[in-house]
């Protein structure tokens, strides 16, 4: 059996009190940064891979099926307004289709080509790179599209909670996140949704600071899209520069970004 597959260290879910559960929980979700701090070396190592790639013009990949396939979406999807970067640069894709976002589609992870077609819909080729997100790491979306990628010539990278699955198997950068049993035996969105979470944040983030898309601490590429971020944009200027709300406010308007808006300054 698999250790995503195990049974709970918890039992009697249903007897237990609402506080009971809550710190069950609670106490199994603290495990789950020490099991990523285990695999630093394999995510340093992915992250190395991706950068290159994407130095040289590559984009970068993610399929799953439910819970995984939504968290490479919600990852892919925040690049643009946090980074900056164009929308088809780092893209999720989900067994079953953008429907499969908010309902469930029956069987469509059981496809083992499925993934392959959906990534040939983007002319993807050797300049870029896939990470197959499953935790269990055999799931047959996911393991034949990594697979048909690896067999392309394309990079491959896979982010699992089981060790020694066929996904780390077939790609060259294996992530395993090993973090043991569920609270709710086998309901992986919980503690292996968790610590895929939190490696593809540590992914998107630390690539995007290597390409240049933070300067300092700050997200000086971010998009403009509503009042938050323009307030963040005129109080980076504001650190930055020195100068009154009123006079980067005034800047950023006429720039349109925090980044030009400071190098304008440095020139």
């Amino acid at each position: 059996m698999s250790i995503t597959e195990s049974p709970s260290h918890y039992d009697h879910l249903e007897q237990m009190s609402i506080r009971e559960l809550l710190e069950g929980m609670n106490r199994e979700d603290q495990t789950v940064p020490l099991a990523v701090a285990q695999a630093i070396p394999q995510i340093e190592a992915a992250v190395k891979a991706i950068v290159q790639k994407m130095k040289a013009g590559g984009r970068l990949f993610y399929i799953g099926a439910g819970t995984s396939g939504r968290l490479g979406i919600v990852d892919a999807s925040e690049c643009p307004p946090t980074f900056g970067v164009p929308h088809d640069l780092v893209i999720g894709i989900i067994a079953g289709g953008d429907q499969a976002i908010r309902k469930a589609v029956e069987f469509a992870e059981d496809d083992e080509q499925q993934a392959w077609k959906d990534l040939q819909a983007y002319d993807i080729s050797p300049r870029d790179v896939v990470v197959g997100l499953s935790a269990s790491g055999r799931t047959p979306y996911v393991v034949g599209g990594l697979r048909e990628a690896k067999k392309s010539g394309i990079t491959t990278i896979c982010i699992t909670c089981n060790p020694d699955t066929v996904l780390a198997k077939i790609a060259q950068y294996p992530i395993e996140v090993i973090v043991g049993p569920e609270f709710v035996t086998g309901s992986t969105r919980l503690k292996a949704g968790t610590a895929q979470k939190l490696v593809l944040n540590m992914i998107s983030t630390a690539t995007m600071i290597q390409l240049g898309h933070v300067r300092g601490n700050k997200m000086v590429d971010m998009q403009l899209a509503n009042t938050k971020l323009i307030d963040r944009g005129c109080k980076i200027i504001m650190e930055e520069l020195g100068l009154s709300y009123t006079e980067a406010r005034n800047l950023l308007e006429q720039y349109g970004s925090v980044r030009k808006v400071i190098e304008s300054f440095n020139e």
